[in-house]
Parts: C-alpha cells; structure tokens; sequence
C-alpha cells in the first residue's frame, strides 16, 4: 500500500480518501501540510508547491504510519510531539494539554496591558508552560514562576523554558491546598486552570477525551469554579493592592465568574471575547 504513495501528491489524495470521515475538508488540509513539513522536511512554500516530488520508500513508510495514527484520533501535536504557541517551540505528550489558540489570546492581553513590565508573574496550573514560556520571552525583566501538581508537566515545562531560552521558576504544588502560596508575591497571576465540567464530555470530541489529560481539563459539575476560588482566595492574601489577575474560562461560566471576583475583593473585572466572539478571558483587580 505504501508503495503506491510515489509523490507529495499522492500523500495529499490517500491522506484525504483516508480521514474524510473523521475530519472536516480544511482540518484536513492542515494535517496533511504537518505531516509532510514534520517527515520530508524543508520548507511549506518548497513542499507544498512540488506536488511532483519523488518520496523514498522509507518516507512513504513514515506516511502510511503517520496517517494511521490520525486515524485512531490521537492528535497531531503528540504525534510529532509538538507545537507552536505564540512563536514558542512547545513539546507536548499526554501528560499536558495541547496548547489552544484561545490561550494565545489571553497571552496576548497580559503583554498589551503590561508592556516592560519588570515586577513577578505566577502561572497557576502552568501545564506544559507555555503561557509561561510566551510572556517570559517577551517580558524578559520579568520573574516568572509556573505552578503545576503534576511532576510529569513540570519535567516538560522545564524542558520547553530550556528549549525556549528563557528562565522560569517552576514548583510542585497543589493549587487546591495551597493556592499560589508556594509562589514568590505576585504582582501579576496568570491562570488557564481545568474548567470544562463533567456534564460537556459529551460535546468534546474524541481526541480529546482519548488522549488528552482529564486532570488538566475536567471539574465536577456541583462545583466548576474550585480552581479559580483556590486562585483567587490566596491572590487575596498574598497579593499587594492593586494586584492583576488573567484567566482564561468556560464561555458558559462568565457571570458565574464575576460574581466570585467580586465576592473576593478584586474590581474593575472585565470579561473578554476570544476572535469567535465567545467569553473567554477575564480579567481583574486586587482592591
């Protein structure tokens, strides 16, 4: 079967024939320009614009093993094994999330807001640390540390500051118990904490709920804002006024949220929409 995929052509008409009922015709589009960049390498423009180009056997072998793994549903970034997150290389496996591009906007706020900012940052439930790893490469005066209860993400997140050239603080801890007390005194938290709840399972599709991590993603339904009350309680005790916090949330959660935050002493509380209009950053004050 293999031996039929003699050109980047080829690749293009099996990989289509091949996830058109898994995958929507432009999401396929995607997958197939990943899939040649990761395995023939060069570049998009030198590729993709030589449908022609010859494939050796053993490259057509990688093909065919690739596109079976799509088929299964596991997701493209942990089959290559990474991403890009705001210009950042992430390595991602099963023991972190996937970055989204939702989170790359509530990077994108942080850095508008909080231009040369020089003070120190707490990245709560850091993950594979790319919320982290972004701000740190563009506010280089600042001190960064990334909390996360899972050794494996920090081993990954550490891994991605190196591969990144930034220098971040990461430490293990239990944001449930401890809040962000294990962090330095922020002047900035920055959080993208679980929040889908249990009853949105459903909804998800099943590359997601296969492959990604459910601790990283899910909350009980009785009570889907416990990790930004652990956040925001301890921001209270050991920010100074005046105080910012980031989050990213569940669209459906938005004024649930900002009856919490007013509730635990933060103002001037904003929430803000993603590109696809959907309610999902807020943003606040320590009064």
């Amino acid at each position: 079967m293999a031996f039929n995929l003699q050109t980047i052509r080829d690749i293009r008409n099996h990989i289509s024939g091949e996830l058109k009922e898994i995958y929507p015709e432009e999401e396929i589009q995607s997958l197939f320009e990943i899939m040649v960049l990761h395995i023939l390498g060069g570049s998009k423009a030198g590729l993709l614009g030589n449908p022609q180009r010859r494939l050796t056997n053993e490259e057509s072998e990688r093909i065919m093993l690739f596109c079976n793994e799509l088929k299964t549903g596991r997701p493209v970034q942990y089959i290559t094994g990474e991403t890009v997150f705001y210009n950042c290389r992430i390595r991602v496996g099963p023991e972190v999330l996937i970055p989204r591009p939702e989170t790359e906007e509530l990077v994108d706020l942080v850095l508008r807001e909080n231009r040369n900012f020089s003070g120190t940052i707490t990245d709560a439930c850091t993950g594979s640390g790319c919320i982290a790893i972004a701000l740190a490469r563009n506010l280089p005066a600042a001190g960064i540390t990334g909390l996360d209860n899972t050794p494996a993400a920090l081993k990954t997140a550490s891994g991605n500051a190196l591969l990144n050239r930034v220098s971040i603080n990461f430490i293990l801890s239990d944001i449930l118990k401890n809040g962000i007390a294990d962090a330095p005194k922020p002047d900035i938290i920055v959080s993208n904490p679980p929040y889908v709840r249990e009853s949105e399972k459903a909804l998800m599709h099943r590359n997601v709920l296969e492959f990604e991590p459910h601790s990283a993603l899910f909350v009980p339904d009785d009570d889907p804002l416990v990790f930004y009350r652990a956040i925001l309680e301890s921001g209270n005790r050991v920010m100074d006024r005046g105080g910012k916090i980031y989050f990213e949330i569940n669209e459906a959660m938005g004024e649930s949220m900002v009856n919490l935050m007013e509730s635990l002493n933060y103002i001037g509380i904003r929430v803000v929409s993603d590109i696809n209009g959907r309610d999902r950053i807020i943003k606040g004050t320590l009064k």
